[in-house]
């Protein structure tokens, strides 16, 4: 709601404009009127609804007095289009119709506004007035104040007879009168004792037409909504602190509300979402987030988004853009159907990558791949097979995937935590998106989710590169050596002296080797720099044995302090063995210099 009211007298010379602020002010009609009263500032504390309120005058120089029909004939063609008239969209500003100087004319003129009312729905309402006998003024500045802080026009169209907003929540024991009354109105607006659609608009049509304005406006505030009926910035992006070195994950409501409305839209119960019913989902979006890049992203199925797929990528998007995250649960409705506060509940800020470190493990469930090499590689390649895409598959999977107008093509990935910006490989067109693909990966024994992220090797060595990652996967193609020179300048400059796992994939592993460069090779450089031994991979092979790769990736990822020596599975679990069986032999060696500490006693 708005924190000060601001309200404007407009109108002819010579209608009270100024008088009618000065009564207010002083509880009585002035003798001696100045051609323009200064700008009145009502405290808070004596408004009805405790908002400062500020009333400002306006002059216009002297004219000749015309007859009440020419005055409504200029409000209609004159002050309104001042006001209003250029508005094509957006909150218009509310309107209050005075009628000054009702002593001096017997009767009423409400026959002759009603038609101005009803042209234009900005006219909160009509009120007659005295400034010399004090008659109707407070309540016409109450009037003007309510309509701001509740207008009616975004609620109401008085030719559709149609609202768009939440009802109000009754008192117990007026629960049932209410009942009665929408039933007596409203065929089948109560049904199995609740209020149906049509009961619940019809209720709120009753309270804006009896004047109670404030009633809806209270419930959706509460539900985020401002005066124009759009959801508040402060709604769709409450407040998170995300500190450096931390990521961004849903946590367990987030993936429940999330998968909640999977099972809503998926009309056929199939377990996978069409384009249509995506589309259905994302209906209350001003614009669908997600677009036909999804089947190169995520796991599809013949151009359908199963459910695997589809919390693949709202952990995609919660991971590298948790703002946009944030709005999009927002859009759903996490906040009331969930009985929280915010969205920020259905996020979980991971600790510092650096007391992981230190601490020998993570709680982490996303890990960040970067895969680097030069153009021609096959970093492309090595992402789409990630999701069990051969060569060549993933385009056409794209063709299958089809979307109406509107449709924004990627999710924005942002830069604030280390996620790269739109990087390009050399000689790729400028302003292409980088490529992502997300899927999930068992970690001795446990599900994790594997971000693969597409950056060019020159990208990397320019001054403001940021290359912070989980994991490093430093890609050639054994074919051309000197592939692996630019990965090697890559390592030296950024992850030599740091903490980050690095692994050197070579792949095209099918094609035979070129001619070695001067130098040392990619085995020799490896073992120099107690790196694994480069990984051999190539996408023209059976699937199972390429996807050892990416577990591979997940699990140096999860445990970055063993970043030196070869992380297989064997030689770690030798590791927590052989912990163990010292843990064991220092036990055994304390328990017998105890007894014969004891017995020298």
């Amino acid at each position: 709601m708005k924190r000060d009211v601001r309200i404007l007298l407009l109108g002819e010379a010579q209608v009270g404009k100024t008088s009618l602020i000065l009564s207010l002010v002083g509880e009585e009609f002035p003798e001696e009127v100045p051609p323009r009263a200064e700008e009145i500032t009502i405290p808070a504390d004596v408004t009805p609804e405790k908002v400062p309120t500020h009333i400002v005058d306006y002059s216009e120089a002297e004219q000749t007095v015309e007859e009440l029909q020419d005055e409504i004939h200029k409000i209609r063609t004159k002050w309104i289009p001042l006001v209003n008239g250029d508005t094509k969209r957006g909150p218009r500003v509310p309107i209050i119709l005075v009628g000054n100087k009702s002593d001096l004319r017997p009767g009423g003129s409400m026959e002759a506004v009603l038609p101005i009312m009803s042209q234009f729905p900005e006219i909160e309402t009509c009120v007659e007035c005295s400034a010399k006998n004090l008659k109707n003024i407070s309540e016409l500045f109450y009037y003007a104040q309510k309509a701001v802080l509740h207008p009616t026009a975004p609620l109401y169209d008085p030719e559709a007879k149609q609202m768009s907003c939440f009802g109000h929540p009754l008192a117990p024991q007026a629960l049932e009168d209410v009942k009665m009354v929408v039933s007596k109105n409203v065929a089948g607006g109560v049904r199995d004792d609740r209020l149906t659609l049509d009961g619940f608009l019809f209720l709120n049509m009753l309270f804006i037409q009896r004047g109670r304005h404030e009633t809806t406006w209270t419930i959706l505030r509460r539900f985020g909504y401002g005066d124009s009926l759009e959801l508040t910035a402060n709604y769709l992006c409450p407040p998170l602190r995300v500190p450096p070195g931390c990521s961004t994950e849903l946590n367990h409501r987030g993936y429940q509300f999330v998968q909640r409305m999977f099972e809503k839209h998926d009309q056929d119960r199939d377990g996978a979402l069409s384009p249509a019913e995506l589309q259905s989902l994302f209906s209350v979006f001003p614009a669908a987030p997600w677009g036909p890049q999804l089947p190169r992203t995520v796991r599809t199925e013949a151009g359908r988004l199963p459910l695997h797929g589809y919390l693949c990528q709202w952990t995609l998007v919660t991971y590298l853009d948790v703002q946009h995250c944030l709005e999009h649960l927002g859009y759903l409705g996490f906040p009331t159907l969930c009985e929280q506060d915010s969205q920020v509940h259905a996020i979980t800020v991971t600790r510092e990558k650096r007391l992981d470190q230190e601490k020998g493990q993570t709680q982490r469930n996303v890990f960040l791949c970067k895969v680097v090499g030069a153009r021609g590689v096959g970093k492309s390649s090595f992402l789409q097979a990630f999701l069990g895409h051969g060569l060549g598959v993933s385009v056409r999977v794209c063709r299958a995937w089809t979307w109406g107008p509107g449709v924004l093509e990627r999710i924005r990935a942002v830069s604030s935590r280390g996620v790269p910006p739109l990087h390009q490989d050399a000689g790729e067109p400028a302003g292409e998106p980088s490529a992502y693909t997300i899927d999930t990966v068992q970690v001795n024994g446990q599900e994790k989710y594997l971000i693969l992220c597409e950056v060019g090797a020159d990208s990397l060595l320019t001054a403001s590169a940021d290359a912070t990652c989980d994991i490093a996967c430093l890609m050639f193609d054994s074919s051309h050596p000197r592939s692996f020179s630019l990965c090697a300048s890559v390592y030296k400059r950024h992850y030599m002296d740091r903490q980050t796992p690095c692994l050197f994939v070579s792949s095209k592993a099918d094609l035979p080797e070129g001619v070695l460069l001067p130098g040392l090779s990619p085995t020799e450089f490896c073992r120099r720099h107690r790196l694994p031994a480069p990984a051999l991979f190539s996408c023209a092979g059976p699937v199972e044995p390429r996807a050892a790769i990416f577990t591979r990736l997940a699990t140096m990822a999860a445990f970055p302090h063993l970043v030196h020596g070869e992380l297989h599975t064997t030689s770690f679990w030798l590791r927590v063995a052989l912990g163990a069986v010292g843990a064991a032999v220092a036990a055994v060696l304390s328990f017998s210099l105890y007894r014969v500490l004891v017995k020298s006693r």
